[in-house]
């Protein structure tokens, strides 16, 4: 058993609705700013659990969940105190933006608006354009595929850390016109304003983001490709390309899930022109492979610490390393090495966690190797065929 454990239980004039203690041999409470945490070793009379604790639990205020430890069964619980107001506006404000900026690239992806170049989102991205409305329009297949896929990413975790009653922000999503991406977004992101109880907690939340976003990015692939179609060859391209312009611009890599879905839909065709629905679908997989990468604080990086926690340093600094290395063949992989160091501010470690000695339950470890399965399958070394 853990060292500072007590005899003495929060009582329900402290804000707990129930008196567990009958239930228990020792426990110990955690006091944070947005929760209180009791880890409690249950006696083991009552460890499967009793009728009698099954049903003390179902009053119990906040969340719990169990951990099997050396020296017996932990009923973890946790009880939100008081939530901050949180301010709506400026999510929405920025989720409309985005759709916004996202839908003028998509019209120009679908050939609504004619490309003219880098800064054609300043020069026909806005309401005076003749026929806007309608251009614009012509993006929507787009940006409504690519923005459930980013949506549904960041409520995976989103959803899970407030199951955890964990302090998190709403998505923040980041608006641009089409430079420097043409997708018109640089993502989305949510911001945990807490520490994380455990490696249980950290697992959790890290891989229900890509879990959820690759679970809609697939049939958006799938159905985008349908909507493509083979074309002549054209010098330099081969594969998935995305027109524009009435010509091909975006020569696009394949993972090994975006091969297997042309090969079964499309056959063996040289040259696809890529529907921008399907090219939506493949930008998911590329945000789901960029999110896995293990290091830092991206998605990859708290599933590696969750897991392998004394190796998180290491195993991040090689494939840090890797990352580089992989610039020589797309130099976008330069940029992402250097943005992950920025995030990370120089350091490609992992914050800790309150309780790094409760062990990882082995349903988790088999999660931990299906997020690396995921990242396998939609790793692409060459992104970007430029």
């Amino acid at each position: 058993m853990r060292k500072s454990y007590s005899r003495v239980l929060p009582t329900s004039s402290q804000g707990w609705a129930v008196d567990l203690t009958e239930f228990l041999v020792a426990w110990r409470t955690t006091s944070l700013p947005d929760r209180e945490v009791v880890d409690a070793l249950v006696h083991p009379a009552h460890a499967g659990p009793s009728p009698a604790l099954a049903a003390a639990l179902a009053h119990a205020p906040g969340s719990h969940y169990w951990s099997d430890e050396p020296d017996g069964r932990h009923l973890i619980l946790t009880r939100p105190l008081a939530r901050r107001r949180e301010r709506w506006v400026p999510h929405l404000v920025l989720f409309v933006a985005t759709l916004y900026t996202i839908t003028f690239a998509g019209a120009v992806l679908a050939g609504g608006i004619p490309y003219t170049g880098p800064l054609v989102f300043f020069t026909s991205g806005h309401p005076g354009y003749p026929g806007f409305l309608h251009a614009w329009s012509t993006g929507l297949p787009f940006s409504l595929s690519l923005m459930a896929i980013l949506l549904s990413h960041e409520l995976g975790h989103y959803v899970v850390a407030r199951r955890y009653e964990l302090d998190v922000s709403p998505p923040y999503f980041v608006p641009v016109p089409m430079f420097p991406t043409f997708i018109g977004t640089m993502g989305a992101f949510i911001r945990l304003r807490t520490i994380v109880s455990d490696r249980r907690q950290l697992l959790d939340i890290g891989v229900a983001g890509p879990i959820v976003g690759f679970l809609v990015a697939l049939p958006v692939l799938v159905y985008g490709l349908t909507l493509s179609h083979p074309t002549a060859s054209e010098e330099g391209f081969r594969g998935l390309v995305v027109y524009f312009g009435g010509a091909p611009q975006i020569p696009l890599g394949d993972s090994l899930v975006t091969l297997a879905a042309r090969r079964l839909l499309l056959g063996g065709a040289a040259l696809i022109n890529v529907h921008p629905v399907g090219f939506a679908g493949w930008v998911g997989m590329f945000v789901t492979m960029l999110n896995l990468l293990p290091m830092g604080q991206l998605d990859g990086g708290h599933i590696l610490y969750a897991r392998l926690p004394r190796w998180h340093q290491r195993v991040a600094l090689a494939f840090w390393l890797l990352v580089v290395a992989l610039g020589t063949l797309w130099v976008g992989w330069f940029i992402w090495g250097g943005l992950v160091l920025v995030l990370s501010r120089g350091r490609l470690g992992h914050p800790p966690v309150l309780d790094a000695q409760r062990p990882l339950p082995t349903a988790h470890r088999v999660l931990a190797w299906a997020a690396l399965l995921l990242f396998v399958v939609t790793f692409a070394p060459i992104p970007f065929r430029l």
